[in-house]
């Protein structure tokens, strides 16, 4: 029996009751209808008391150590600048050489190129010349065969 490819879901969707409500459970089953376990870090490290001394610590070395775990990383980069926490981990799994792929559907543009949506350093991880592949506007795209997600979870 082979395990599901596991993707870390990189977002600050989890920080409103709102947005976890209605937002994260679209993108949750949008990446699983690909056939893939999604490790959503409010999820997975939720347990964690916020009255006991060192919480933050943890948590974040939790969701580090699953950035390094996981097989892919997608990130959610809407704002102006995007989520300092989701940067980071999107910096650690383009450090790790870990596949990544981009979510933004916010028109603000955020960078000093006329090419790329967002800071180019964002890029780093995706190909030259296909990273448009890599990038994501609408949540219906997840799905999109002719896109690089759901050909590396097919892969």
């Amino acid at each position: 029996m082979t395990s599901l490819r596991t993707i870390y879901l990189a977002s600050p969707y989890g920080f409103s009751a709102q947005w976890k409500r209605l937002l994260l459970p679209e993108f949750i089953g949008a990446l699983e209808a690909l056939g893939l376990e999604v490790w959503e870090p409010f999820a997975r490290n939720g347990q964690v008391n916020l009255a006991e001394p060192g919480w933050a610590y943890r948590v974040a070395q939790r969701d580090l150590q699953d950035v390094r775990d996981a097989d892919a990383l997608f990130a959610i980069v809407n704002g102006t600048p995007p989520d300092e926490g989701v940067m980071v981990e999107l910096g650690a799994a383009i450090a790790l050489g870990k596949p990544t792929f981009l979510f933004r559907d916010d028109f603000r543009r955020c960078t000093d190129s006329e090419e790329y949506p967002l800071n180019l350093m964002l890029f780093a991880g995706l190909p030259e010349v296909e990273w448009p592949q890599y990038v994501y506007s609408d949540l219906s795209e997840i799905s999109d065969p002719k896109k690089a997600l759901a050909r590396w979870a097919q892969s």
